[in-house]
């Protein structure tokens, strides 16, 4: 009985620097409400230019990253400038003064996630024989979302110790430095390499990156119509869920994130990341319809939890597929991919946000789930006709 073969080590290097930075990025951000508005007096409209101006300028930087990194040699600095302007830029917003401050510090932190995102999937895929990609993904994800577990547990614990969110913040500087650190070994491991560089040279038959794949944009389709998690845990306030307990509420989606993870990127190599994502969409289509119809608190912690297994059925999959005959442009693939998912996301949750305003929580949810079963519906036809393989 033969084993299963063994992720390369990079890869599982890179899985480690995920945590960490989650682990540092996590007991900043979910904090940022209250400093913002509590600390610096600003208001919902602030909170909203954060959000907003950090998730445009993520998308944007991560076009032009990934395609720099279709050259190997750039893949290491990039994501090492990436991890350190985020370890460099978290402990800062604790001596801010103002809610300006906050968003500009913001906004260069995504600026470094654009930068490190689409070269460290590249390099994940490259170093990765392509029938264990599903794994090697589902491994990189699953960890991030361990340490976003993590993070918030920590700051929690810190903060019930009489420390102020400032402090919390500053802390943060000591699993970033970490971060950095790892981060410059994992690009620097030489195991891989001679693959790596052998599998980016350019190929005739290369995906033309001036027009995204078809595959990308049914994906990108999905983000659009996706609930984004801030509606959802409105939403779940609105079944009577306390202020207080969403800290343990987004601890718990994350537990249930980082597990199924696991188990969507093995499934990914068994069945194919095509039929493995659909799954996912399937999943949601249930899950937002039961959104729509929840009453009371139980029904929310329960649909809330269930939405993880989406992220864990798909993010991984959604890599694998990306990492598909790109050829030389790997790196562009990716942040084609990374940049029209972000700009999706950002588009859909405006949207949704007016119908969840406008009308109300249960009718955004109807509609999310009644574009996602259109999407689900279309998927197969899309895939065969597009030769996206199911394997």
């Amino acid at each position: 009985m033969s084993e299963t073969p063994q992720l390369p080590r990079q890869v599982k290097l890179f899985g480690a620097v995920s945590l960490l930075n989650d682990f540092a990025s996590e007991m900043v951000y979910p904090l940022l409400p209250a400093f913002v508005t509590g600390v610096l007096g600003g208001g919902a409209a602030a909170l909203g230019r954060l959000a907003g101006a950090a998730d445009a300028a993520s998308a944007f930087v991560k076009f032009f990253a990934g395609r720099s990194a279709d050259r190997p040699s750039r893949r290491g600095p990039l994501i090492v400038i990436g991890y350190l302007v985020a370890a460099a830029i978290r402990p800062v917003i604790a001596v801010t003064a103002a809610a300006w401050q906050v968003i500009a510090l913001r906004v260069v932190d995504r600026l470094g996630k654009g930068l490190r995102t689409p070269p460290r999937d590249a390099l994940i895929a490259d170093v990765t024989p392509e029938p264990m990609r599903g794994r090697a993904f589902g491994l990189q994800r699953g960890l991030d979302h361990v340490g976003a577990v993590l993070g918030p547990l920590v700051a929690w614990v810190l903060l019930s110790r009489n420390a102020d969110v400032r402090t919390v913040i500053l802390a943060s500087i000591v699993p970033g430095v970490l971060v950095t650190l790892l981060a410059t070994w994992a690009v620097k491991d030489g195991r891989g390499r001679s693959r790596m560089v052998e599998e980016s040279r350019p190929s005739p038959t290369s995906t033309d990156l001036h027009r995204p794949p078809p595959s990308v944009i049914a994906i990108s389709l999905f983000y659009l119509i996706r609930m984004p998690e801030t509606l959802i845990i409105l939403h779940t306030q609105h079944l009577g869920i306390a202020v207080a307990l969403v800290p343990l509420l987004w601890a718990g989606v994350h537990v249930v994130k980082a597990s199924t993870s696991f188990v969507g990127g093995a499934l990914s190599d068994r069945i194919g990341p095509a039929r493995t994502m659909w799954l996912g969409w399937i999943s949601y289509v249930a899950l937002a319809a039961g959104m729509a119809f929840a009453r009371g608190p139980l029904a929310g912690w329960i649909l809330f939890l269930a939405l993880g297994v989406v992220a864990g059925m798909t993010e991984s999959p959604e890599r694998a597929i990306v990492s598909e005959g790109t050829g030389g442009h790997r790196g562009s693939a990716f942040g084609v991919y990374h940049a029209l998912t972000g700009v999706a996301a950002l588009v859909g949750g405006i949207a949704l946000g007016v119908v969840f305003q406008g009308r109300s929580g249960d009718a955004a949810f109807l509609v999310s789930a009644s574009a996602a079963l259109i999407l689900v519906i279309l998927w197969p036809f899309w895939a065969r006709a597009h030769s996206v393989r199911p394997r």
